[in-house]
């Protein structure tokens, strides 16, 4: 049974992430179109852009690594914070960080999951695995309110 279909935005600027994330979501139930981008300005200029143009294109999901050239994670969702179409996608968290002050800060963010890269190519099916639990989870929260 596939899940509805969603648009990813993954934004990533380690080239072996993406090539595993992405090939783990091809694989996995969610049935989507990902759309990568390598630093948090090109993230902030693509967002801002779907947002005053057509907010039928906005991503349905944000998978955000942290540690990114030229504009941070962190960044990225308080420029989101600050649109009131782009306040409410929910944002996941993926950093090879494992600080709790680190996790803090995403929750105070109100990033919606904070999830540490594995280190074994395997594991990204548990990181899909998990990020399809969170989508199911928001699906059902929207056909209940």
């Amino acid at each position: 049974m596939a899940i509805q279909a969603i648009n990813i935005l993954l934004v990533e600027d380690n080239e072996g992430d993406i090539v595993l994330l992405t090939e783990a979501l091809s694989d996995a139930k969610m049935v989507n179109k990902i759309d990568t981008l390598g630093d948090g300005a090109e993230a902030i200029d693509l967002l801002d852009g779907l947002a005053i143009k057509d907010s039928d294109t906005l991503p349905d999901l944000i998978l955000l690594d942290i540690n990114l050239p030229k504009i941070n994670g962190y960044e990225v969702i308080d420029f989101m914070k600050t649109n009131a179409l782009l306040e409410n996608i929910p944002v996941i968290i993926l950093t090879t960080s494992s600080s709790e002050l680190e996790n803090i800060k995403a929750k105070n963010l109100e990033a919606y999951c904070y999830i540490i890269k594995p280190v074994e190519i395997d594991e990204y099916v548990n990181v899909v695995s998990k990020i399809e639990e969170f989508w199911l989870s928001t699906l059902n929260s929207k056909t209940r309110t």
